[in-house]
């Protein structure tokens, strides 16, 4: 009998602890970050950068609050495109966000609503500089209401 009670009783420890370790490691179904999203232009691939992101993992959550597109681009060589050029955002991680949008900016004064084609979009005509501010949203399936983290990603491009 005081076999089986400690037995039990090792059980019991390492029933809670493998329990106690889940918990603590915090893991979203999502990850510990915001993932890495880059442009895909011609075969070419380039990096954004990383602005404004809420994220929450199962025991914390952080908020990061940065410059808009344009202030973060300023000093950066923007990507050279050609005109009407296909433009593809690239996210290697899953799950794919449930919302993405994108605003194109001129000045940090002149903000236009571009539409995507999944996560593609032509560019301008227009020769120019135009900076970029990509938003994608996660929420919890069972409570969409619930957001599991939010990111922002700045690029600029160089209509030739």
């Amino acid at each position: 009998m005081k076999r089986i009670l400690i037995i039990g009783g090792v059980l019991t420890i390492l029933l809670l602890g493998g329990c106690a370790e889940k918990a603590a490691s915090g893991k979203s179904p999502l990850g510990n970050k915001p993932p890495r999203v880059d442009i895909m232009i011609g075969g070419e691939r380039y990096e954004t950068k990383l602005g404004t992101y809420c994220w929450s993992t199962k025991t914390s959550g952080i908020c990061v609050d940065t410059a808009g597109a344009v202030d973060m681009m300023k000093g950066e060589t923007p990507i050279e495109v050609q005109p009407g050029e296909l433009l593809e955002l690239v996210m290697d991680e899953t799950p794919a966000p449930d919302e993405q949008h994108l605003v194109q900016s001129l000045d940090a004064a002149r903000q236009t609503d571009i539409p995507l084609n999944g996560s593609a979009f032509t560019v301008p005509e227009e020769a120019g500089v135009y900076y970029y501010d990509y938003s994608v949203w996660w929420h919890e399936k069972e409570n969409p209401e619930v957001s599991l983290g939010d990111a922002h990603y700045a690029f600029a491009i160089e209509v030739k």
